[in-house]
């Protein structure tokens, strides 16, 4: 057994490890897809904006020499970058960072890239890709196709939008006061830790707090807007929600009847007063079940199953006393009664037995005096 025992443990373990080593190698394979996808969405976006480029120092340089790109079905929009650039590769669920530090309204600095040095306000957080947009920075002139034309009412071909930036390109912009004056620093590095808020639903803010590495600072989240909630022709006016309209008394219950219906299902069997509909329904469900009861006993099987049936129970029910306890059996209850009058002989006091004689009386009558003993 120990043997056994030993050898689905060995095997267990052996699964796991199995199991770990595949995880890993998914995981992996994942992460190297995703660097693949994100490096050639990089190559595309920049292959593109240095063609953009070459065509338009071109153009100046060669004047009227140059190649007459203005014309044909790309006239208006030659130069622009298609409107696929505006969505990176989103990553998978389970390689996304476990907090993003960044968040609508905080001023970033770029690190890397063509736009590196500058500094704005971050517009847009997307947490699928881990891309931020930021205002005025890597911006581009991006085709606007026919359809966001007729939507967004634009009656250009071209707008000039930013584009996105990866959040490993960026950093925070803090004000820190040194020897009484207040200068701008650049967080290098950040973590995400308590005490954690509580945010309202409408809320883009995560709830945990962020600090500066190494001196502990906390960086402040930017202020929301209060929502701005336009009322509707069919929606609940403020003054209608306050004003009182039920008045307890003692003549009717605390509630009215239909409030049930919203608390428990109509047709919910833990209720104790149930409507006509749930009657009828339990009715109906009765004639069913009478009704298969008759069909299956129309079948010689089913008369068979349905004898047996009766049969069992009847006898478990002579097994039954009374109070529904099983019944003890003759033997039983025989071998109980000998066993319990054996204990109460061994348990018996030795006071209530005859006394015994002391030994030295025994030894007087054993003993023969001398006459006796010459005579025998």
């Amino acid at each position: 057994m120990d043997k056994v025992i030993r050898r689905a443990a060995t095997a267990r373990k052996q699964a796991q490890a199995k199991a770990f080593r595949q995880q890993k190698t998914t995981e992996l394979v994942d992460r190297q897809q995703v660097l693949r996808v994100r490096k050639d969405y990089n190559k595309a976006l920049v292959t593109n904006l240095k063609e953009s480029r070459k065509a338009r120092w071109e153009d100046w340089q060669k004047g009227a020499l140059a190649p007459m790109r203005h014309v044909g079905l790309d006239a208006t929009s030659y130069g622009s970058v298609d409107v696929a650039m505006m969505h990176p590769p989103a990553i998978p669920k389970h390689l996304r960072r476990k907090a993003i530090l960044f968040a609508e309204g905080d001023r970033v600095c770029v690190i890397r890239g063509r736009n590196k040095g500058q500094i704005n306000e971050i517009t847009q957080v997307n947490h699928e890709s881990e891309t931020v947009i930021v205002k005025d920075v890597n911006v581009a002139d991006i085709h606007v196709p026919e359809w966001a034309k007729k939507s967004m009412n634009i009656q250009s071909d071209t707008m000039p939008q930013p584009l996105p930036i990866s959040i490993d390109n960026v950093r925070h912009v803090i004000a820190l006061d040194v020897n009484n004056t207040t200068k701008d620093h650049i967080v290098q590095h950040a973590y995400a830790a308590g005490p954690y808020m509580e945010r309202s639903s409408d809320s883009k803010l995560p709830r945990f707090s962020r600090y500066v590495s190494g001196l502990d600072i906390e960086i402040p989240w930017p202020t929301e807007p209060e929502p701005q909630f336009d009322v509707g022709e069919f929606d609940t006016r403020g003054n209608e929600v306050s004003k009182v309209s039920w008045i307890p008394s003692l003549d009717a219950p605390p509630f009215p009847s239909t409030v049930i219906d919203e608390l428990r299902n109509k047709f919910s069997r833990f209720r104790t007063r149930h409507d006509e509909e749930y009657v009828k329904k339990m009715v109906m469900e009765e004639y069913r079940q009478e009704y298969l009861k008759s069909q299956t006993l129309l079948t010689p099987k089913g008369e068979i199953k349905q004898a047996k049936a009766l049969r069992s129970a009847a006898t478990k029910a002579q097994a039954l006393d009374s109070n529904g306890n099983v019944k003890m059996e003759k033997a039983t209850a025989k071998f109980i009664d000998d066993f319990m009058k054996m204990q109460l002989n061994q348990a018996q006091p030795v006071s209530d037995k005859a006394p015994k004689a002391s030994k030295a009386r025994q030894t007087r009558k054993t003993r023969k005096t001398p006459e006796a003993q010459v005579t025998a």
